[in-house]
C-alpha cells in the first residue's frame, strides 16, 4: 500500500497517508498520481479505518503542486496531456468519492497540485504557516474541471476566478476568509488538533457520517430531490446497530 513517496501508517481507526518527498516540496510526480487511486482503495475496503488524514512528510508543505519537471517529457503533446489529466483525474475523484471522512492537514505549500489533494478532501485544517496557490494561469495550462468545481463550491464563482486568473498566492489568512480552508491552527498545535477531530469522527456512528457524505455529494452534484439510494440509506439507519 505504499512506496517510497506516499506511504500509509495506522493507528487505532485513523489511517494517514503522507506525502513524502520534502526534497521537492512534496511535489507529485506521474507515478504518485498514479499510485494514489489504488491506495485509497484498499483504505475505503479496510474495515479497520474510519477516517483519512492526508498530509506532509513535515512542515516543510503539504504540497507544492505537480512535478514540473516531468511537464516537457509527459505533457508536451496533446496525447500526453490527456494522457497525464486522466491520470490526474483519477486520483482527484479516488479522493473525492472515498466513503469515509478524509482531512488535509496543511503546512506550509499547499500549491497546484496540492490543492487538487486538498480540495477534493472533506475538510482542510492547516497550520498558520499555510499558503495556497492555484497556477496553471503561470504556465499555460487549463486548471481541470474537477478541480475547478471543487473550487467554486467552497468559494464561489467570484473568489474562484480571483484565484485562478491571477495565481496568485494567498496567506492562510485570505484562505480561510474564502471559505477555502475550515480551520486555522497554531502551528504547534497542528499535528494534535487535527488527530483529535479525527478521533472524534472515528467515534460516530459511521453510517450516518457516510450517509451525510453521500447526500451532501449528491446535493453538490446538482440532486433536487432524495435519490432512492439516499432514501434507502436513511430507512436503513434506523436498523442499524453502528
Amino acid at each position: 500500500m505504499e512506496n517510497d513517496y506516499l506511504f500509509v501508517e495506522k493507528k487505532d481507526a485513523i489511517a494517514t497517508l503522507f506525502i513524502n518527498r520534502p526534497e521537492k516540496r512534496n511535489a507529485l510526480n506521474l507515478e504518485m498520481w498514479s499510485n494514489l487511486p489504488k491506495i485509497l482503495r484498499e483504505l475505503d475496503e479496510a474495515d479497520d479505518v474510519k477516517v483519512l488524514v492526508i498530509r506532509g512528510i513535515d512542515e516543510t508543505a503539504f504540497a507544492a503542486g505537480a512535478d514540473i519537471s516531468e511537464f516537457t517529457s509527459l505533457r508536451s503533446t496533446a496525447v500526453g496531456e490527456q494522457k497525464y489529466n486522466k491520470v490526474v483525474a483519477q486520483a482527484e475523484a479516488a479522493i473525492a468519492n472515498f466513503s469515509k471522512p478524509t482531512i488535509s492537514m496543511i503546512q506550509k505549500y499547499c500549491i497546484g497540485g496540492g490543492c487538487v489533494i486538498a480540495l477534493a478532501c472533506d475538510l482542510r485544517f492547516s497550520s498558520e504557516t499555510g499558503i495556497f496557490a492555484v497556477t496553471p494561469s503561470k504556465i499555460g495550462i487549463i486548471y481541470s474541471f474537477a478541480g475547478t468545481k471543487h473550487l467554486v463550491d467552497l468559494v464561489g464563482p467570484s473568489r474562484a476566478k480571483d484565484i485562478l486568473f491571477s495565481g496568485r498566492e494567498l496567506s492562510v489568512y485570505e484562505a480561510y476568509s474564502y471559505g477555502l480552508i475550515d480551520r486555522i491552527i497554531m502551528d504547534e498545535e497542528i499535528v494534535e488538533k487535527t488527530y483529535e477531530y479525527a478521533e472524534i469522527l472515528s467515534k460516530r456512528a459511521q453510517k450516518t457520517i457516510k450517509g451525510a457524505k453521500k447526500m451532501i455529494h449528491e446535493i453538490q452534484n446538482g440532486a433536487k430531490t432524495e435519490t432512492e439510494e439516499i432514501r434507502q440509506l436513511t430507512v436503513n439507519s434506523y436498523a442499524s446497530t453502528d
